[in-house]
């Protein structure tokens, strides 16, 4: 990891809240979660990519806890959860919604904000849990194949996500982090803090990564990206597609195909905003950490109030 430098003052100013802590049991399995922001408020789930954890958005939820009550999820086989024997996009899905049930307040429908690996089950959740959300937003994740995680673990070989290495200690193996795919560290400051929570200490004494290297080996049917393609044409709330304008993976051709995806979709009648952030490349919460919050700020007021549902196509039920 690159030397540490000197970090910004928001970003100190946002570390010092201090999330809540919750966990619930999701079909057999303890998922945690972080929130900040005060209960009633309309609620916004955060989903993290493959390998990650809900400490990605630790800088980013007390920013958009302003007006809204944030949930930022562990994936079962990621962060602080449970690890399965077997893992599916559907499932994680069910682990967001369930997230959402705990939170929201009677009567209001969340909005599901899903990075990388985690913009997949927020497309998910979108076909499946539609008529349960406000919208969900997809940050650059690109529909046309698997999950950049994964695919880079796959292509690199048997020492990066499947076979993680074990540390003596936790600074090793924050110096050992690096983002995938690769892209430049600007930040480095943001990335020692999120490689901080991304090891936890074995009964042996070494340091190893906290996700599950099974997520990566035996995940089948939430990588072919067929079912990604139907399950976006399937979307049933608010959608926006949100991308870093230096991304390595979602190019205009993905953003064509994309829209064209989503071109009958109920979303599409409300109206599916594509947004680039500048200089963002495919880690934009780490990269343009500011910039995406804006464009988050300013997708969720076109959708207020949220909560409410768009309307309904014509002749549809």
């Amino acid at each position: 990891m690159e030397a540490a430098a000197a970090a910004p003052a928001w970003f100190t100013a946002a570390l010092d809240h201090e999330p809540e802590q919750h966990d619930l049991d999701v079909e057999g399995a303890r998922i945690a979660y972080l929130a900040w922001g005060r209960p009633g408020l309309p609620l916004l789930v955060l989903v993290h990519g493959g390998a990650a954890h809900a400490r990605w958005w630790a800088h980013l939820g007390p920013l958009l806890a302003e007006d809204h009550r944030v949930a930022a999820i562990d994936l079962s086989g990621h962060g602080d959860s449970d690890h399965r024997e077997h893992y599916r996009a559907d499932q994680w899905a069910r682990e967001v919604m369930a997230v959402a049930d705990a939170e929201r307040a009677e009567g209001e429908a969340p909005v599901v904000v899903g990075h990388s690996m985690g913009g997949f089950v927020t497309i998910v959740a979108a076909a499946e849990h539609g008529h349960a959300l406000a919208g969900a937003v997809v940050l650059d994740s690109p529909v046309r194949r698997p999950d950049p995680e994964s695919e880079e673990g796959r292509r690199r070989g048997p020492n990066m996500f499947r076979q993680p290495k074990a540390y003596p200690d936790l600074e090793t193996g924050m110096e050992h982090f690096h983002l995938v795919p690769p892209q430049p560290n600007e930040n480095p400051w943001l990335t020692r803090e999120v490689a901080r929570y991304s090891l936890r200490a074995w009964d042996d004494g070494t340091w190893r990564w906290k996700f599950d290297p099974k997520v990566f080996v035996e995940r089948t049917g939430p990588s072919r990206p067929s079912d990604y393609a139907a399950d976006l044409g399937r979307a049933a709330c608010r959608l926006a597609i949100v991308s870093g304008a230096r991304s390595a993976i979602v190019d205009d051709d993905v953003i064509a195909h994309m829209r064209e995806l989503v071109s009958g979709s109920l979303a599409a009648y409300a109206g599916v905003p594509f947004v680039r952030v500048p200089e963002a490349h495919h880690h934009l919460l780490l990269d343009q950490p500011l910039a995406t919050v804006t464009a988050l700020r300013a997708i969720l007021a076109t959708w207020r109030p949220v909560g409410a549902q768009p309307a309904p196509v014509p002749g549809s039920r």
